[in-house]
């Protein structure tokens, strides 16, 4: 094979890499970098003896996120306030959203974060992409039954922790542009209605940029917050999408970028999740964003 031909053969694949990555790693950056580290391990051996570069690919790359996964459990031990995933952001939208790589949302990416690396690497492999458990256990470099036990675990800690009602992109889209609104108008009321009594309000400055450096629960508290947020805020929240489902983004004065991102359960808001670290706004630009009011 050629050294075109294999560049070729890599490139098709990148795509398809990177979003295996992110969904493992939860960080755009860290992914892109692995698949790179992926392409010059490939360029080391004899792309002629692999039989199924899909597959080689496949497990490289998740061999290579779960080192990356298992040394970022100590690096986060000395983050600053709470950790939230790097959000992809996009326009809003059915045709934004079929281009994006929204396989795994952010609040499954949140959640993910309780599971241990192994069982994120199985779970993201099996459970949301389809690969076999053959294929999960030579990414995890175990056996089958235990990939289908890693698999298990994280499966049943998953669906404990995701909404029993989930929204469509549709209906959250009128839940988010309603809490805009009554945020901006300082209305505690809707915002109360909106808000389940339960939810969860997150902020990720990684001690970088103004953030609540510890969840706020409630929902008046919440909604208090929000309130005021919007009073103190200069500049205007626009509607997209955030990992394939409908969120806010705003650019400050200052050149900061906020993201939020919702997770609604039967209607109601349970979790706010707000990434303001300037670390993790790869990509995410002010181009192609909606006005909130529209």
């Amino acid at each position: 094979m050629s050294e075109t031909d294999l560049v070729e053969r890599f490139e098709a694949q990148r795509p398809r890499l990177v979003r295996l990555a992110y969904g493992q790693l939860g960080s755009l950056a860290e992914a892109e970098d692995v698949v790179q580290d992926a392409w010059l391990r490939l360029e080391r051996v004899d792309a002629d003896e692999i039989r199924d570069l899909h597959g080689w690919l496949t497990t490289v790359v998740s061999r290579l996120a779960l080192d990356a996964l298992r040394s970022a459990r100590v690096r986060r031990e000395a983050y600053v306030g709470p950790w939230l995933p790097e959000p992809v952001v996009q326009e809003p939208g059915p045709e934004g959203r079929a281009e994006r790589a929204e396989d795994v949302s952010l609040a499954l990416l949140v959640v993910m974060e309780s599971l241990s690396a192994s069982e994120r690497i199985a779970f993201v492999l099996h459970d949301v992409f389809g690969y076999s458990f053959d294929e999960v256990s030579a990414a995890l470099g175990t056996s089958s039954a235990s990939a289908r036990q890693h698999a298990s675990r994280a499966r049943k800690a998953v669906e404990a922790r995701r909404p029993r009602f989930p929204a469509t992109p549709e209906q959250q889209r009128e839940v988010v542009l309603a809490f805009g609104k009554a945020a901006d108008d300082g209305d505690l009321d809707t915002l109360l209605e909106l808000l389940h009594p339960d939810v969860v309000f997150t902020a990720d400055g990684g001690g970088r940029v103004t953030a609540a450096r510890r969840p706020i629960t409630g929902a008046d508290h919440v909604a208090r917050v929000s309130a005021l947020l919007a009073a103190r805020r200069n500049w205007v929240l626009n509607l997209v999408d955030v990992n394939g489902m409908p969120g806010l983004f705003g650019v400050a004065p200052d050149g900061t970028k906020t993201v939020m991102s919702f997770t609604v359960d039967g209607g109601r808001i349970v979790a706010i999740d707000v990434q303001r670290n300037p670390e993790k706004m790869h990509g995410v630009t002010r181009d192609d964003v909606t006005d909130l009011e529209a």
